[in-house]
């Protein structure tokens, strides 16, 4: 993998660079849209391919199905999906770990049940990595610990141990295992250390020690005010190589994502443009929106003036709500579409405004527009 540092903003951390994995060249800053089974929901992949350039997948769903068997017999993901473009999977660490009440967690990994049949399976930092060789993601994550929201400072700091011991695991395994499939997977731990800025310092430090293409921050938005987000964002991106990519992992409101932006972030996913648009709330220019809400039940104007989208100008208000009424199953492909547009589109516009040096006053003239409930 390869990253160009193009611009960094004069007035903040914001930067523009491209990413080129072997399935192609990735502007930055980026939105991944979240297809954690091979698939992102009410989305079809001919329509996907029109909205990112890569997407995220994840460790633990696809090894309890369709299994790593299948992936590797089709080729690897990018062949079963029939997708052409960049793929990033996550490790599987962030889905145990948020049912650890359920799952036995020892020095050596995870004892888990399947949430599709019960079945016992266990997770390492080998397995872990072994099964992201046979998904064949282009970027490969750390399996790592992710403490829980809230958690004491000794929590912490032992969970940063274990990821860090962990991370020598992965690292290991992946300089003795050559990838499964014809293109390089690149590597990116991950820094934790939840709210306590020292521990996030030290395992900064930790992790910086190994040579790896790219950095990723997890265990943020779980519960934390954002302040405390924005401040350990922006303690780490300080500490972080200028010239390779920072992944801030989960982070996904629109907001947050200018901020993480501003913060010299340049990678991020998040269940909430699809999670939402399935839901009926919308992202516009001009606010968010309830489809479903009777105000909009004789609203013939667009979806979005300002949108980008085929479905912003194809569909109104009116008929979309009709849509979710009637529970028909198009109303949340329209509104998944329509969210990951504005997304994409939200990211185009911010790398425009960065290499313009404008990033700053455009942010803050866009923040209040985009809280505004309409």
């Amino acid at each position: 993998m390869k990253f160009d540092l193009i611009k960094t903003d004069l007035f903040s951390k914001a930067r523009a660079g491209i990413i080129e994995t072997d399935h192609g060249r990735i502007e930055t800053p980026i939105f991944m849209p979240v297809a954690s089974k091979g698939y992102v929901k009410s989305v079809s992949i001919h329509e996907l391919h029109k909205l990112s350039k890569i997407i995220l997948g994840n460790t633990y769903h696809l090894h309890l199905q369709p299994g790593i068997e299948v992936i590797h017999q089709a080729g690897g993901i990018h062949s079963f999906m029939n997708w052409k473009k960049s793929i990033l999977t996550d490790s599987g660490g962030y889905q145990i770990f948020s049912m650890r009440k359920l799952n036995k967690i020892s020095e050596d990994g995870v004892l888990f049940q399947s949430i599709i049949n019960g079945s016992y399976h266990f997770f390492s930092p080998e397995i872990s990595m072994n099964i992201q060789r046979f998904i064949g993601g282009d970027i490969i994550m750390a399996f790592d610990d992710c403490p829980p929201f809230p958690c004491s400072y000794q929590e912490a700091k032992k969970s940063i141990k274990k990821t860090h011991r962990w991370l020598k695991k992965c690292y290991s395994f992946l300089q003795k295992k050559p990838e499964k499939y014809n293109y390089k997977q690149s590597f990116f731990p991950i820094i934790q250390g939840s709210i306590y800025p020292d521990l996030r310092i030290y395992s900064a430090e930790k992790i910086l020690l190994l040579e790896v293409e790219g950095y990723a921050i997890g265990g943020l938005s779980l519960g934390e005010n954002k302040e405390t987000t924005y401040k350990i964002t922006d303690l780490l991106t300080d500490i972080l190589p200028k010239k390779k990519p920072r992944y801030l992992m989960g982070v996904g409101n629109p907001v947050d994502i200018l901020e993480g932006i501003s913060l010299g972030i340049d990678m991020f996913d998040c269940v909430i443009p699809t999670r939402n648009g399935r839901h009926g709330m919308l992202f516009t220019w001009k606010g968010t929106m309830n489809i479903k809400n009777k105000k909009w039940k004789t609203d013939f104007s667009c979806l979005d003036e300002f949108g980008n989208s085929y479905v912003d100008r194809s569909y109104t208000k009116a008929y979309v709500r009709h849509l979710f009424l009637s529970r028909d199953n198009s109303a949340k492909e329209i509104t998944s579409i329509h969210n990951l547009s504005f997304y994409s589109n939200l990211i185009k516009q911010a790398r425009i405004h960065i290499l313009q040096n404008n990033f700053l006053p455009w942010k803050k003239s866009l923040i209040p527009l985009l809280k505004e409930r309409l």
